[in-house]
């Protein structure tokens, strides 16, 4: 599959709109050219009825339950997130704002079962947030989080980052939940940095997801800068993390592009 073009920062800033629903089997499912001719990945996730939407929301706020529980648990032994040196692990999951569908591709290499079809890091389109294609180049700061409660704030206060740091880029992830919800929460803290949406939850495993949210900061080439913060930074805390991660990269003999 060819890669789609690459614009001046990672997509997904602009809302598509509603869509057609996907084609039996067919996991890239949005209309036009990003989604005509692709080859099928993983066997899409249904969107639930309109009727079970109080549903939804009981299971988002079930899982952050169980990460605070799990935070609890296994903070005192410091195995929390991916470890500081450790590359980061593949991922592409659809944008929440676009009408792509389907599971989280989490493959290594080709036909890797329920993993995915094709590797994560080669599946790059206009409508999917690909951590590869993040970290290439510039350092990364990416949030896991559950679209509930308090656990959203860190969105807004990374928000308020992106222009004191237009070479460093910004993401999150939003596992499980609602998309109409998480939309909402894009809209409402007007978020420019793209967003994606794990429906399947699989990067909780992945990343080692032991709080709500779970901010992982990440050098050019994808290796993990220090340990992940476990809960919702102060602004300030914020700041000085991302700015040791700017400076780092700059040490490693990264250059920050001309503004």
């Amino acid at each position: 599959m060819s890669p789609p073009e690459d614009p001046s920062g990672p997509a997904g800033a602009s809302d598509r709109g509603a869509g057609q629903p996907p084609a039996a089997g067919d996991w890239f499912s949005t209309a036009g050219p990003a989604g005509a001719g692709e080859p099928p990945m993983r066997a899409p996730v249904a969107a639930p009825p309109q009727r079970y939407g109080r549903y939804v929301a009981l299971l988002a706020l079930l899982i952050l339950v169980l990460i605070t529980i799990n935070t609890i648990i296994t903070k005192p032994n410091g195995a929390s997130g991916v470890a500081p040196g450790e590359q980061l692990p593949a991922f592409a999951v659809p944008l929440a704002l676009s009408n792509l569908k389907g599971d989280a591709d989490v493959a290594t290499r080709p036909d890797e079962g329920e993993a995915g079809r094709i590797p994560a890091c080669k599946l790059r389109r206009a409508d999917v947030l690909n951590v590869c294609q993040l970290y290439e180049g510039a350092p990364l700061v990416l949030a896991l989080f559950v679209n509930s409660g308090g656990c959203t704030t860190v969105l807004s206060r990374m928000q308020a980052l992106v222009g004191a740091y237009p070479g460093v880029r910004f993401a999150a992830v939003a596992l499980r939940g609602d998309r109409g919800g998480l939309r909402r929460t894009i809209r409402t803290r007007g978020l420019t940095f793209p967003v994606g949406i794990d429906e399947e939850g699989t990067l909780a495993a992945l990343y080692k997801i032991a709080s709500c949210p779970q901010v992982t900061f990440a050098l050019p080439g994808g290796r993990a800068r220090g340990h992940a913060l476990l809960s919702t930074p102060s602004q300030q805390a914020l700041r000085g993390r991302v700015a040791e991660l700017v400076a780092a990269a700059r040490a490693a003999g990264w250059r920050e592009p001309a503004r």
